[in-house]
């Protein structure tokens, strides 16, 4: 059904987290058919977020464009996935207008503490994802609301670590059918969380956590792997986007103390 309001039409009861993941769509919509119509590199210079431009004050939109973009399927699918119910939650908390902001805010946070890394370790390896907006948003909550019992479906982390970790070893011929088993198993352990059979949500690996644990559980491995193993995972943007997150949390606390502890009381 549709509103119409004065020649317009509106889709009711439409939260601004799911016009932020229609906005994600559309953009990875967008750019998949663009990468056919102009070469991948004047794409990726114009969109993605490349720490050298930036660092030498070139296409300085694509702090904000980056933030917007996806080029991979499973890349985009991830993160409005978790948008979706992390952005939802927080959007009766704390209202629209604060949820636009701190989104926006933490992106692009997260991209400078990306391009900052890039320039530190001398990586200039472009990068795309809402992510560090995303951790923003996980930031706050671990502060509002840091008992409040939530399920990190490890099953996808572990085998997206066991593609980087295998993928130098697997021969050419096969790598095609490497990956693409990969991600079925990885959209198959997805899925198997909705479902009403015990046994098949057990497919998944959900791990019931407290909320101010998950930022730690979500960044501080995959830091550690980063180490020995190269991962296609910008760990700078989502700890800058967490740090962002984290300080407007507190801020909200100081200034609505009462507010604030009646709702980490209920979400206990």
């Amino acid at each position: 059904m549709r509103k119409i309001e004065r020649g317009r039409f509106s889709i009711p009861n439409t939260s601004l987290t799911n016009k932020l993941i229609l906005a994600n769509v559309l953009v990875y919509i967008f750019s998949i058919f663009m990468i056919f119509a102009v070469d991948e590199k004047i794409l990726l210079k114009n969109i993605a977020l490349t720490p050298s431009l930036i660092s030498s004050g070139q296409n300085l939109w694509t702090l904000f464009t980056s933030m917007f973009s996806h080029f991979m399927f499973f890349h985009i699918f991830a993160n409005m996935f978790s948008l979706f119910f992390i952005g939802n939650f927080l959007e009766k908390l704390i209202g629209k207008k604060r949820l636009f902001w701190i989104y926006i805010f933490s992106g692009l946070t997260g991209g400078i503490f990306f391009t900052l890394s890039g320039i530190i370790f001398s990586n200039d390896i472009p990068g795309v994802g809402a992510s560090g907006a995303i951790f923003g948003l996980l930031g706050v909550l671990a502060v509002l609301v840091p008992y409040s019992k939530i399920y990190l479906i490890a099953g996808p982390l572990m085998v997206l670590l066991a593609q980087v970790v295998l993928s130098p070893i697997i021969p050419a011929n096969f790598a095609g059918i490497f990956n693409f088993a990969f991600n079925i198993l990885v959209f198959g352990m997805i899925f198997a969380i909705f479902s009403f059979n015990q046994n098949i949500r057990k497919f998944a690996i959900p791990i019931e956590l407290k909320m101010w644990l998950l930022p730690i559980i979500a960044i501080v491995p995959l830091v550690i792997v980063g180490f020995f193993v190269e991962l296609p995972i910008g760990n700078s943007a989502h700890i800058g986007g967490l740090v962002v997150g984290l300080a407007y949390g507190f801020y909200l606390r100081k200034k609505f103390p009462n507010k604030t502890r009646m709702l980490s009381r209920h979400f206990q």
